[in-house]
Protein backbone atom coordinates (compact mmCIF):
# COMPACT_ATOMS: atom_id res chain seq x y z
CA UNK A 1 0.00 0.00 0.00
CA UNK A 2 1.20 3.35 -0.95
CA UNK A 3 1.47 5.76 1.60
CA UNK A 4 2.15 9.93 1.50
CA UNK A 5 4.45 12.07 3.97
CA UNK A 6 5.06 15.36 3.64
CA UNK A 7 7.67 18.44 4.06
CA UNK A 8 9.93 17.15 6.20
CA UNK A 9 9.75 13.63 6.24
CA UNK A 10 11.98 11.18 5.35
CA UNK A 11 11.66 8.67 2.46
CA UNK A 12 10.64 5.10 3.30
CA UNK A 13 10.42 2.09 1.06
CA UNK A 14 7.24 1.59 -0.27
CA UNK A 15 5.82 5.28 -0.09
CA UNK A 16 5.22 8.53 -1.44
CA UNK A 17 6.76 11.76 -0.08
CA UNK A 18 5.63 15.19 -0.84
CA UNK A 19 8.32 17.83 -0.29
CA UNK A 20 8.59 21.74 -0.98
CA UNK A 21 11.10 22.46 -3.92
CA UNK A 22 10.95 26.27 -4.28
CA UNK A 23 8.81 28.77 -5.93
CA UNK A 24 8.79 30.65 -9.34
CA UNK A 25 9.83 33.95 -9.64
CA UNK A 26 5.91 35.09 -8.93
CA UNK A 27 5.75 32.98 -5.59
CA UNK A 28 3.91 30.13 -6.75
CA UNK A 29 4.79 26.83 -4.39
CA UNK A 30 6.45 24.16 -6.46
CA UNK A 31 6.45 20.76 -5.19
CA UNK A 32 8.49 17.28 -5.31
CA UNK A 33 7.78 13.99 -4.85
CA UNK A 34 9.73 11.35 -4.01
CA UNK A 35 8.41 7.64 -5.01
CA UNK A 36 10.48 5.11 -3.25
CA UNK A 37 9.73 1.76 -3.86
CA UNK A 38 10.47 -1.47 -1.53
CA UNK A 39 13.71 -2.37 -2.56
CA UNK A 40 15.14 1.54 -2.19
CA UNK A 41 15.02 2.39 -5.86
CA UNK A 42 13.94 6.26 -5.63
CA UNK A 43 12.27 8.63 -8.28
CA UNK A 44 11.75 11.97 -7.84
CA UNK A 45 9.03 14.19 -9.44
CA UNK A 46 8.15 18.25 -9.74
CA UNK A 47 4.79 19.17 -10.56
CA UNK A 48 6.68 21.92 -12.44
CA UNK A 49 7.06 20.32 -15.86
CA UNK A 50 6.30 17.24 -14.73
CA UNK A 51 10.05 17.01 -14.64
CA UNK A 52 11.87 13.95 -13.77
CA UNK A 53 14.48 15.45 -10.82
CA UNK A 54 16.26 12.12 -9.92
CA UNK A 55 15.86 8.14 -10.30
CA UNK A 56 18.21 6.94 -8.04
CA UNK A 57 19.47 2.93 -8.88
CA UNK A 58 22.04 0.44 -7.83
CA UNK A 59 24.99 -0.58 -9.26
CA UNK A 60 26.13 -4.13 -9.73
CA UNK A 61 27.37 -3.66 -5.88
CA UNK A 62 24.13 -1.98 -4.42
CA UNK A 63 25.38 0.98 -4.73
CA UNK A 64 22.81 3.88 -5.56
CA UNK A 65 23.55 6.64 -7.74
CA UNK A 66 21.11 9.45 -9.78
CA UNK A 67 21.46 8.41 -13.50
CA UNK A 68 19.38 11.21 -15.08
CA UNK A 69 20.94 15.31 -15.38
CA UNK A 70 18.78 17.98 -13.13
CA UNK A 71 19.08 20.48 -10.42
CA UNK A 72 18.95 20.55 -6.97
CA UNK A 73 16.07 23.59 -7.08
CA UNK A 74 13.04 24.32 -8.29
CA UNK A 75 15.32 27.66 -10.15
CA UNK A 76 17.25 25.49 -12.65
CA UNK A 77 13.29 24.14 -13.66
CA UNK A 78 12.14 27.52 -14.33
CA UNK A 79 15.06 28.97 -16.14
CA UNK A 80 15.77 25.44 -17.99
CA UNK A 81 16.35 25.17 -21.78
CA UNK A 82 17.36 21.66 -22.06
CA UNK A 83 14.25 20.12 -21.22
CA UNK A 84 15.73 18.02 -18.44
CA UNK A 85 13.40 15.34 -17.31
CA UNK A 86 10.31 17.44 -18.73
CA UNK A 87 6.43 16.10 -20.09
CA UNK A 88 7.28 17.34 -23.37
CA UNK A 89 4.28 18.77 -25.15
CA UNK A 90 1.80 19.63 -26.94
CA UNK A 91 3.88 18.12 -29.67
CA UNK A 92 7.76 16.19 -29.15
CA UNK A 93 10.12 17.08 -31.57
CA UNK A 94 9.48 19.37 -34.55
CA UNK A 95 7.07 20.83 -36.80
CA UNK A 96 8.33 22.38 -39.85
CA UNK A 97 7.81 26.18 -40.23
CA UNK A 98 5.87 26.41 -36.99
CA UNK A 99 2.36 25.38 -38.78
CA UNK A 100 0.64 22.39 -40.26
CA UNK A 101 -2.95 21.77 -42.30
CA UNK A 102 -6.03 20.08 -40.37
CA UNK A 103 -9.54 19.79 -42.38
CA UNK A 104 -8.23 22.60 -44.53
CA UNK A 105 -6.96 24.96 -41.75
CA UNK A 106 -3.92 26.06 -41.20
CA UNK A 107 -2.62 26.23 -37.90
CA UNK A 108 0.60 28.34 -36.94
CA UNK A 109 2.96 27.73 -33.62
CA UNK A 110 5.34 29.28 -32.01
CA UNK A 111 8.58 29.44 -33.81
CA UNK A 112 11.11 28.40 -30.85
CA UNK A 113 13.81 26.28 -32.97
CA UNK A 114 14.54 28.49 -36.15
CA UNK A 115 12.03 28.66 -38.48
CA UNK A 116 10.42 25.32 -37.05
CA UNK A 117 8.37 24.76 -33.74
CA UNK A 118 10.10 21.79 -31.41
CA UNK A 119 8.66 20.53 -27.95
CA UNK A 120 5.40 22.42 -27.66
CA UNK A 121 6.29 25.60 -28.28
CA UNK A 122 7.60 28.73 -26.50
CA UNK A 123 5.84 27.99 -22.97
CA UNK A 124 5.18 24.16 -23.48
CA UNK A 125 3.95 21.60 -21.35
CA UNK A 126 8.01 21.44 -19.58
CA UNK A 127 6.80 25.16 -18.21
CA UNK A 128 3.23 24.58 -16.95
CA UNK A 129 1.82 23.46 -13.38
CA UNK A 130 0.57 20.16 -13.11
CA UNK A 131 -2.12 19.32 -10.24
CA UNK A 132 -0.77 16.12 -8.51
CA UNK A 133 -2.40 12.93 -6.84
CA UNK A 134 -0.80 10.16 -5.55
CA UNK A 135 -2.51 7.21 -6.50
CA UNK A 136 -2.21 3.88 -3.82
CA UNK A 137 -1.06 0.37 -5.39
CA UNK A 138 0.16 -2.71 -3.46
CA UNK A 139 3.19 -3.28 -5.69
CA UNK A 140 4.06 -0.08 -6.97
CA UNK A 141 4.35 3.95 -6.06
CA UNK A 142 2.61 6.20 -8.50
CA UNK A 143 1.59 10.08 -8.81
CA UNK A 144 -0.86 11.54 -11.01
CA UNK A 145 0.10 14.55 -12.45
CA UNK A 146 -2.97 16.71 -14.50
CA UNK A 147 -3.13 19.67 -17.01
CA UNK A 148 -5.51 21.36 -19.02
CA UNK A 149 -4.38 23.01 -22.21
CA UNK A 150 -6.42 25.49 -23.80
CA UNK A 151 -7.78 26.17 -26.83
CA UNK A 152 -5.64 27.82 -28.68
CA UNK A 153 -2.06 27.04 -26.40
CA UNK A 154 0.77 27.90 -28.41
CA UNK A 155 -1.32 28.06 -31.14
CA UNK A 156 -2.69 24.19 -31.22
CA UNK A 157 -6.68 23.67 -31.71
CA UNK A 158 -8.81 22.27 -28.55
CA UNK A 159 -9.41 21.99 -25.16
CA UNK A 160 -7.09 19.56 -23.81
CA UNK A 161 -7.35 17.30 -21.18
CA UNK A 162 -4.07 15.52 -20.42
CA UNK A 163 -3.23 13.33 -17.52
CA UNK A 164 0.45 11.38 -16.87
CA UNK A 165 0.86 8.50 -14.44
CA UNK A 166 4.32 7.67 -13.42
CA UNK A 167 4.81 4.84 -11.41
CA UNK A 168 7.64 3.04 -10.06
CA UNK A 169 7.65 -0.44 -9.52
CA UNK A 170 9.21 -2.42 -7.00
CA UNK A 171 11.15 -4.07 -10.12
CA UNK A 172 12.72 -0.84 -10.60
CA UNK A 173 10.94 -0.24 -13.44
CA UNK A 174 9.83 2.93 -14.14
CA UNK A 175 6.49 3.26 -16.23
CA UNK A 176 5.38 6.41 -17.30
CA UNK A 177 1.61 6.23 -18.90
CA UNK A 178 -0.28 9.30 -21.15
CA UNK A 179 -3.62 10.34 -21.47
CA UNK A 180 -5.37 12.58 -23.02
CA UNK A 181 -8.81 13.77 -24.73
CA UNK A 182 -9.91 17.31 -26.76
CA UNK A 183 -13.00 18.48 -27.58
CA UNK A 184 -11.83 19.71 -30.75
CA UNK A 185 -9.86 18.08 -33.93
CA UNK A 186 -5.72 18.28 -33.11
CA UNK A 187 -2.66 16.56 -33.32
CA UNK A 188 -0.63 15.03 -30.27
CA UNK A 189 2.66 13.73 -29.90
CA UNK A 190 3.83 13.49 -25.77
CA UNK A 191 6.91 12.12 -24.26
CA UNK A 192 9.65 12.25 -21.57
CA UNK A 193 12.93 14.02 -22.22
CA UNK A 194 15.07 12.43 -19.50
CA UNK A 195 18.68 12.81 -20.06
CA UNK A 196 20.35 9.58 -18.51
CA UNK A 197 23.62 8.73 -17.89
CA UNK A 198 23.85 4.81 -15.92
CA UNK A 199 27.20 5.67 -14.38
CA UNK A 200 25.65 8.63 -12.46
CA UNK A 201 24.76 12.31 -13.66
CA UNK A 202 27.72 14.24 -13.76
CA UNK A 203 30.30 11.46 -14.31
CA UNK A 204 31.66 12.05 -17.43
CA UNK A 205 30.44 11.42 -21.27
CA UNK A 206 28.16 8.29 -22.58
CA UNK A 207 29.95 7.30 -25.14
CA UNK A 208 31.34 3.98 -23.31
CA UNK A 209 27.30 3.21 -22.62
CA UNK A 210 26.22 0.18 -24.98
CA UNK A 211 23.15 0.43 -27.13
CA UNK A 212 21.12 -1.79 -28.83
CA UNK A 213 17.93 0.01 -30.95
CA UNK A 214 15.05 -2.34 -31.97
CA UNK A 215 14.83 -0.78 -35.14
CA UNK A 216 15.67 -1.21 -39.12
CA UNK A 217 15.18 2.12 -40.34
CA UNK A 218 15.23 5.80 -39.36
CA UNK A 219 14.29 9.18 -40.92
CA UNK A 220 16.49 11.14 -42.44
CA UNK A 221 16.28 15.06 -42.00
CA UNK A 222 17.31 18.04 -43.97
CA UNK A 223 19.72 20.48 -42.50
CA UNK A 224 16.92 22.22 -40.65
CA UNK A 225 16.32 19.01 -38.83
CA UNK A 226 13.10 18.07 -40.17
CA UNK A 227 12.44 14.43 -41.81
CA UNK A 228 12.36 14.50 -45.74
CA UNK A 229 10.00 11.96 -45.77
CA UNK A 230 11.59 9.26 -46.57
CA UNK A 231 11.85 5.90 -44.61
CA UNK A 232 15.81 4.63 -44.77
CA UNK A 233 17.25 1.67 -43.74
CA UNK A 234 20.01 1.89 -41.15
CA UNK A 235 22.12 -1.17 -42.21
CA UNK A 236 25.75 0.08 -43.82
CA UNK A 237 25.16 3.24 -41.40
CA UNK A 238 26.17 4.94 -38.19
CA UNK A 239 22.81 4.40 -37.14
CA UNK A 240 22.80 1.12 -37.41
CA UNK A 241 22.62 -0.17 -33.76
CA UNK A 242 20.71 -3.42 -34.34
CA UNK A 243 23.24 -5.15 -32.26
CA UNK A 244 25.12 -3.82 -29.04
CA UNK A 245 27.33 -0.86 -30.06
CA UNK A 246 29.47 1.96 -28.25
CA UNK A 247 27.76 5.03 -28.68
CA UNK A 248 31.03 6.50 -29.36
CA UNK A 249 32.23 3.98 -31.81
CA UNK A 250 30.73 6.09 -34.66
CA UNK A 251 29.25 9.07 -33.41
CA UNK A 252 32.48 11.29 -35.21
CA UNK A 253 32.42 9.48 -38.60
CA UNK A 254 32.20 11.25 -41.88
CA UNK A 255 28.26 10.81 -42.46
CA UNK A 256 26.17 13.45 -43.35
CA UNK A 257 23.37 12.60 -41.12
CA UNK A 258 25.61 12.92 -38.07
CA UNK A 259 27.13 15.88 -39.70
CA UNK A 260 23.67 17.52 -39.54
CA UNK A 261 22.97 16.53 -35.62
CA UNK A 262 26.48 16.79 -34.32
CA UNK A 263 25.89 13.64 -33.26
CA UNK A 264 23.16 11.24 -32.94
CA UNK A 265 19.56 13.24 -32.87
CA UNK A 266 17.76 10.64 -34.91
CA UNK A 267 14.05 9.36 -34.84
CA UNK A 268 14.33 5.63 -35.17
CA UNK A 269 11.29 3.30 -36.70
CA UNK A 270 11.30 0.60 -34.17
CA UNK A 271 10.09 -2.82 -35.39
CA UNK A 272 6.04 -3.76 -35.71
CA UNK A 273 5.32 -6.21 -33.07
CA UNK A 274 2.15 -8.58 -32.84
CA UNK A 275 -1.21 -6.95 -31.54
CA UNK A 276 -1.08 -9.11 -28.77
CA UNK A 277 1.98 -7.73 -26.92
CA UNK A 278 1.32 -3.99 -25.64
CA UNK A 279 4.68 -2.99 -25.43
CA UNK A 280 7.90 -2.96 -28.06
CA UNK A 281 11.17 -3.46 -26.35
CA UNK A 282 12.87 -0.37 -28.52
CA UNK A 283 16.22 -0.17 -27.07
CA UNK A 284 18.42 -1.53 -24.22
CA UNK A 285 21.43 0.62 -22.72
CA UNK A 286 24.37 -1.33 -20.38
CA UNK A 287 26.95 1.00 -18.66
CA UNK A 288 29.83 -1.78 -18.33
CA UNK A 289 31.82 -0.36 -15.50
CA UNK A 290 28.79 0.19 -13.44
CA UNK A 291 26.85 -3.02 -14.85
CA UNK A 292 23.92 -0.59 -14.71
CA UNK A 293 21.38 -1.48 -17.61
CA UNK A 294 18.55 0.61 -18.89
CA UNK A 295 15.69 -1.25 -20.84
CA UNK A 296 12.87 0.84 -22.49
CA UNK A 297 9.67 -0.81 -23.86
CA UNK A 298 6.77 1.37 -25.41
CA UNK A 299 3.46 1.07 -27.55
CA UNK A 300 5.26 3.91 -29.97
CA UNK A 301 6.41 3.80 -33.10
CA UNK A 302 9.90 5.77 -32.80
CA UNK A 303 11.74 6.48 -30.41
CA UNK A 304 14.17 9.96 -30.69
CA UNK A 305 18.36 9.10 -29.38
CA UNK A 306 19.80 12.34 -28.86
CA UNK A 307 23.34 12.09 -27.64
CA UNK A 308 23.65 15.80 -25.75
CA UNK A 309 25.31 16.96 -28.70
CA UNK A 310 24.32 20.66 -27.35
CA UNK A 311 25.35 20.12 -24.02
CA UNK A 312 28.10 23.13 -23.29
CA UNK A 313 29.71 22.09 -19.49
CA UNK A 314 28.58 25.56 -18.93
CA UNK A 315 24.93 24.87 -17.45
CA UNK A 316 24.93 23.82 -13.94
CA UNK A 317 23.68 20.66 -12.22
CA UNK A 318 22.59 18.52 -9.49
CA UNK A 319 25.80 18.69 -6.76
CA UNK A 320 27.80 21.47 -8.18
CA UNK A 321 28.95 19.67 -11.30
CA UNK A 322 28.58 21.27 -15.12
CA UNK A 323 27.41 18.46 -17.81
CA UNK A 324 29.74 18.15 -20.39
CA UNK A 325 28.60 17.73 -24.33
CA UNK A 326 27.50 13.77 -24.48
CA UNK A 327 26.90 13.98 -21.11
CA UNK A 328 24.15 12.06 -21.16
CA UNK A 329 21.61 10.63 -23.92
CA UNK A 330 18.18 10.91 -24.44
CA UNK A 331 15.74 8.05 -25.63
CA UNK A 332 12.06 10.09 -26.10
CA UNK A 333 9.81 7.54 -27.48
CA UNK A 334 7.39 9.03 -29.79
CA UNK A 335 5.56 9.30 -33.15
CA UNK A 336 7.77 10.72 -35.90
CA UNK A 337 8.57 14.49 -35.93
CA UNK A 338 6.67 16.45 -38.38
CA UNK A 339 4.17 14.39 -38.60
CA UNK A 340 1.37 16.23 -38.74
CA UNK A 341 3.07 17.28 -42.21
CA UNK A 342 4.04 14.01 -43.64
CA UNK A 343 1.01 12.02 -44.30
CA UNK A 344 3.10 8.56 -45.25
CA UNK A 345 3.79 8.97 -41.27
CA UNK A 346 1.85 7.43 -38.63
CA UNK A 347 -1.44 9.79 -37.58
CA UNK A 348 -0.83 12.03 -34.76
CA UNK A 349 -4.30 13.35 -34.95
CA UNK A 350 -6.56 13.47 -32.01
CA UNK A 351 -10.34 13.38 -32.10
CA UNK A 352 -13.05 14.22 -30.26
CA UNK A 353 -14.31 11.32 -28.48
CA UNK A 354 -11.11 9.49 -29.01
CA UNK A 355 -8.91 8.63 -25.98
CA UNK A 356 -5.02 9.34 -26.87
CA UNK A 357 -3.25 6.50 -24.73
CA UNK A 358 0.39 5.85 -24.91
CA UNK A 359 3.00 3.74 -22.44
CA UNK A 360 6.69 4.30 -21.88
CA UNK A 361 8.58 2.20 -18.99
CA UNK A 362 12.22 2.62 -18.42
CA UNK A 363 13.30 -0.81 -16.85
CA UNK A 364 16.69 -0.39 -14.38
CA UNK A 365 18.53 -3.47 -13.71
CA UNK A 366 22.42 -4.62 -13.61
CA UNK A 367 24.64 -7.06 -15.28
CA UNK A 368 26.92 -8.92 -12.73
Amino acid sequence: MSTLAFAGAEPQAGSTTKKSFGKTPDGQAIDLYVLTNKSGAEVSITNYGGAVVSIKVPDRNGKLADVVLGYDTADGYVNDKPYFGAIVGRYGNRIAHAQFVLDGKTYTLAKNSHDNSIHGGVKGFNKAFWTARVLHGKDAQSLELSYFSKDGEEGFPGNLNVSVIYTLKDNNALSIAYNATTDKKTVLNLTNHSYFNLAGQGSGDILGHVLMIQADKFTPVDAAMIPTGELRDIAGTPLDFRKPTAIGARINQDDQQLKLGNGYDHNFVLRAVPESLEFLGAARVVEPISGRVLEVFTTEPGVQLYTGNFLDGKTPGKGGVTYPRRGAFCLETQHYPDSPNQPRFPSVVLNPGERYHSVTTYKFSVEK
